[in-house]
């Protein structure tokens, strides 16, 4: 039985739709799949970060980031992997778990690691169904371009909120040739298409991943479904970064930032000097002090 009638209103539904928040105007409701389309009918644009514990989702969700994504780049940024491949669901799933039960308002979104979709439907709606009641996502994403529209469509009837992934894949690097920029010159038709059929399968928004401003612009205007771009110039309805990334946690020697990465935030040296200042404190023993004792 539904928790409330059809003339009642449900919590999340009594303010008014979408809403970043503000010290003014804090939000209150829960970002959902309708309020990302209402931002496109507005021409308004919204952010996304990645997320994969309960303090980052915290804090993004208070500063008002209306979507949250549990990415395979877990694999990179969690578990010390080179690249996304190696992480599984059960990796993800917890981390998943740990974003939805901290963040009351931003929308959750569950990554689809590589070999989790891959072989059929029915392997993709068994791992939606996953993410969905393990992991308390509210929508899952995966990569791929028009050849993924049945699996899509069958996640979709299946109840599964479906975003999709175009461009750049990282998943299919080594098929790819590297990480390159996708949809130069006549492949911007191909993702025209792609982009097209997904969203006629039922995705509910495309992200775009290291394409030319113009052909991800192309795209948006193509599709009435929201997009989220990132390396895709500033066209598309939202954007979203790896959070390590732009907090600039994700550094040091020898690291190579990305060209499309800002960095809102130095984190990387703030830890590193907290660390060493801890170190000497304890080497020498000025900590603990008698304030930090019994």
């Amino acid at each position: 039985m539904a928790p409330t009638s059809s003339d009642e209103q449900r919590p999340d539904e009594a303010v008014a739709p979408y809403g970043t928040g503000s010290a003014s105007t804090p939000r209150t409701a829960r970002v959902r799949v309708h309020h990302l389309a209402q931002a496109k009918e507005r021409g308004e644009h919204f952010a996304m970060l990645t997320a994969y514990d309960q303090y980052t989702a915290r804090i993004f969700d208070e500063a008002g980031i209306e979507m949250l994504l549990i990415g395979d780049s877990a694999a990179n940024n969690v578990y010390g992997h080179e690249t996304s491949l190696p992480v599984t669901v059960d990796e993800l799933i917890p981390l998943v778990r740990a974003v939805a039960t901290s963040a009351p308002h931003a929308l959750i979104v569950a990554d689809f690691p590589f070999g989790s979709y891959e072989a059929s439907p029915a392997q993709a709606i068994a791992t939606g169904v996953r993410f969905l009641k393990e992991g308390l996502a509210h929508a899952v994403k995966l990569e791929g371009g028009a050849y993924y529209a049945d699996t899509v469509r069958a996640m979709v009837q299946a109840g599964i909120p479906v975003m999709a992934h175009i461009g750049f894949t990282p998943q299919s690097e080594h098929a790819l040739g590297g990480y390159r920029v996708q949809g130069r010159g006549d492949d911007a038709a191909r993702l025209i298409e792609d982009a097209k059929a997904l969203e006629s399968a039922g995705a509910f928004c495309v992200l775009m991943e290291m394409v030319p401003a113009a052909t991800a612009a192309a795209v948006d205007a193509a599709l009435t479904v929201p997009t989220i771009g990132i390396g895709a110039g500033n066209a598309t309805t939202g954007q979203v970064l790896v959070w390590q990334d732009m907090a600039g946690l994700r550094g040091g020697p020898g690291v190579k930032v990305a060209k499309f990465v800002k960095q809102y935030a130095d984190l990387r040296t703030a830890l590193l000097d907290a660390a060493r200042q801890y170190h000497d404190e304890v080497r020498t023993g000025q900590f603990p002090g008698p304030e930090h004792s019994f």
